[in-house]
């Protein structure tokens, strides 16, 4: 029963999108303007592999539980990065697993140079959100760069402590 956290393969792609598409399902925040209707959702190994993104993994027992990652979205400063696409299967949530991917993911950010990881979300969302309230990030006014996700109305940014 041990979970392993592991970055994306092609493989892992339907399933990803799967988890993503119910969740958002689940707490009725499947609209445009979102992840949701995203194209990249349906290919995320390809959009991971722009240089400084990371993709993640939770995989149990072969069993895809979820992912989330960091990536460098378009319009950002130089020196921010996004965490993106952060879900989790129903059964999945509450367990810890959500913590350690976050954990994973600001360790790459901070590895990799950036000084602030920029994060788009949804009221709907609000459990996740409190999580990242928990990580240290705080409320922005509004967006920062072009995601294309228009319909986030919660824009959160979070200092990173590189070295």
């Amino acid at each position: 029963m041990n979970t392993i956290i592991r970055t994306i393969i092609q493989a892992d792609n339907t399933a990803i999108a799967t988890i993503i598409r119910t969740s958002l399902t689940e707490f009725g925040a499947n609209r445009p303007g979102t992840v949701f209707t995203d194209e990249s959702t349906d290919n995320l190994y390809n959009l991971f592999r722009k240089e400084g993104s990371v993709y993640y993994v939770a995989e149990r027992d072969n069993e895809i539980l979820g992912g989330g990652g960091i990536f460098p979205s378009n319009g950002l400063p130089d020196g921010v990065c996004e965490l993106v696409k952060m879900y989790l299967k129903k059964e999945a949530r509450g367990s810890g697993l959500g913590k350690e991917l976050i954990n994973k993911c600001l360790e790459y950010a901070a590895a990799t140079g950036y000084q602030k990881v920029y994060i788009e979300s949804m009221p709907e969302l609000r459990k996740a959100v409190s999580i990242y309230e928990k990580f240290g990030f705080t409320y922005l006014n509004g967006p920062m760069g072009d995601t294309g996700h228009y319909g986030c109305e919660v824009w959160m940014v979070r200092l990173m402590v590189n070295g």
